[in-house]
């Protein structure tokens, strides 16, 4: 599904008006009526309700949804927060109608009237039609106090198109901003959204398709997209039944050292998980016996190591020899270590791998990362089916800026760094963003809180090296991937709870994550 920015959707909107000929107001009515039973669905006992209207189309569709609430016979109380006289257009047209009708009205409230409105009608819930993407700036008073007495008031409040105060392209408040406990988006979802705080602000995101042509749609070329189950399941890699492990692919992960073992195994692991048909586990030979006990399913390849338990420089010449014997994908950096040998070999590995022409294909995470961040002109050496899966931490130091400034601009600074360097990032956190070197981006749906722990990036780099090797185009791979690691998550939590779950508890579910998929 597209995600949009507000010039995105108000460019659309202005196309099927004055291109297409459906007039405004009927795209008002469409939109009313259809939260209308949205909020009949969810709200079934809520007799008394409350509309805080606005002065634009955002308020115009709050005076088409009071008018159909009305006329169903709940008890509806409109709440003008901007004067009568201003409201203009769509909005004045369903003001006079509300008039018109008699219903209960408002005019001007402030801070106190709102306050005291809302208690004497005993409202049980409250829907927001204040501001919809054309906000500018910081909200000012009397609406920054309104929106903070409602918030105060444990309501539970429906937002129309967006919580009110919320930057549609950034999801920052911009000063303050409704908190919703639902938001009913019009036509496509906004970025700001589905990007945090604004994720959080807008509770339950539900969206509604009020009849924009999708020819409209596709004219505005929008890259940005929201990864569901049909995108995720388009990408799943086909199993016929007369096959043997080598036709699913081979992994080489290079990973682990004194200490972390655990993120060598989690990776190996996740790798067999996803489906790949042989990995190796490239490993220090002081730990090999350890993982040999850890991992059953899983080869080992002992190398040379350092004194502290860690990847040897001399090590490299062996793992590109073996790669490209097996034509194994590189899962590279799970718990390598920041040692000067071991990031040497890291390097190595990058370099060698282009001046000898090997083509293999790689995924870099953690320690991979770091080793990347200190010759960043080897990342231009990666290649397009290379894929990093940098944390913001990791991010920054690729980029040289701050983790504030990438929050603030995730998806655009993504999208760059894929286009400079010829490759697909998987930009991990609340949502993981991935980009691609054609310029896609794709925000992912699924995952939860109780993912935020050790060794979960682990797993998802086993995921998506498993899925290269099973001959997943790499941007595929990786949004496959992200998907299908979260959507694990999320039947982990549901099964034993956010609480305490850990990243062995994911991955012992990937197998029944990609059923699920299977099955839509």
């Amino acid at each position: 599904m597209k995600v949009v920015t507000a010039a995105e959707m108000r460019k659309i909107d202005q196309d099927t008006i004055e291109d297409i000929g459906i007039p405004g107001i009927v795209l008002m009515e469409t939109a009313g009526s259809e939260i209308v039973r949205l909020i009949k669905h969810h709200y079934p006992t809520a007799q008394h309700i409350g509309m805080l209207v606005g002065k634009g189309n955002n308020g115009g569709d709050g005076l088409v949804i009071a008018r159909h609430l009305a006329h169903v016979g709940r008890e509806v109380y409109i709440f003008l927060v901007s004067p009568p006289e201003s409201f203009t257009g769509e909005a004045r047209t369903n003001l006079d109608i509300a008039y018109n009708l008699g219903l209960q009205i408002e005019e001007t409230c402030s801070d106190v009237s709102i306050h005291a409105h809302i208690k004497h009608h005993r409202c049980e819930l409250l829907v927001d039609s204040i501001f919809g993407t054309g906000l500018r700036g910081d909200v000012q008073e009397p609406i920054s106090k309104i929106i903070d007495v409602i918030n105060n008031l444990h309501i539970p409040i429906l937002a129309v198109d967006l919580p009110s105060g919320l930057d549609a392209d950034t999801g920052l408040p911009l000063g303050t901003c409704v908190q919703a406990d639902r938001t009913v988006t019009i036509g496509l979802p906004k970025r700001g959204l589905l990007l945090q705080p604004g994720a959080e602000l807008a509770g339950q995101l539900e969206i509604v398709d009020i009849g924009f042509p999708q020819k409209v749609i596709d004219a505005q070329d929008i890259n940005v997209n929201w990864t569901n189950k049909k995108k995720a399941a388009n990408c799943l890699p086909l199993r016929a039944s007369d096959t043997h492990k080598g036709s699913y692919g081979r992994v080489l992960v290079i990973a682990g050292s004194t200490g972390m073992t655990g993120a060598a195994f989690l990776t190996s692991e996740a790798t067999l998980r996803t489906g790949a048909g042989l990995v190796t586990l490239a490993i220090p030979k002081s730990l090999n016996a350890i993982l040999e006990v850890k991992l059953s399913e899983v080869m080992t390849l002992p190398l040379p190591d350092t004194e502290n338990g860690s990847l040897a420089e001399a090590a490299t010449q062996s793992i590109l020899e073996y790669a490209e014997r097996t034509q194994s994908v590189l899962a590279i950096g799970p718990g390598l270590s920041q040692h000067p040998e071991t990031v040497a070999l890291v390097q190595q590995l990058i370099k060698e791998n282009r001046e000898q022409g090997l083509e293999l294909r790689i995924v870099v995470d953690a320690d991979g990362l770091n080793a990347l961040a200190k010759a960043k002109e080897l990342i231009h050496l990666l290649g397009e089916d290379a894929v990093l899966t940098p944390h913001l931490g990791e991010m920054a130091r690729l980029t040289d800026t701050t983790i504030p400034t990438l929050t603030a601009d995730k998806i655009n600074i993504g999208e760059q760094f894929s286009q400079k360097y010829g490759l697909t990032l998987v930009l991990k956190g609340a949502p993981t963003i991935t980009s691609n070197p054609k310029g896609e981006v794709w925000i992912n749906s699924t995952g939860n809180p109780g993912m935020a722990t050790a060794g979960m990036g682990d797993v998802l780099t086993g995921v998506i090296a498993g899925l290269i090797a099973q001959k997943v185009p790499s941007a595929n791979a990786a949004t496959l991937g992200v998907y299908l690691h979260g959507l694990a998550g999320n039947i982990a939590a549901d099964t034993i709870g956010m609480r305490g779950l850990i990243a062995g508890d994911v991955l012992k579910i990937i197998p029944q994550a990609i059923a699920s998929l299977i099955q839509n």
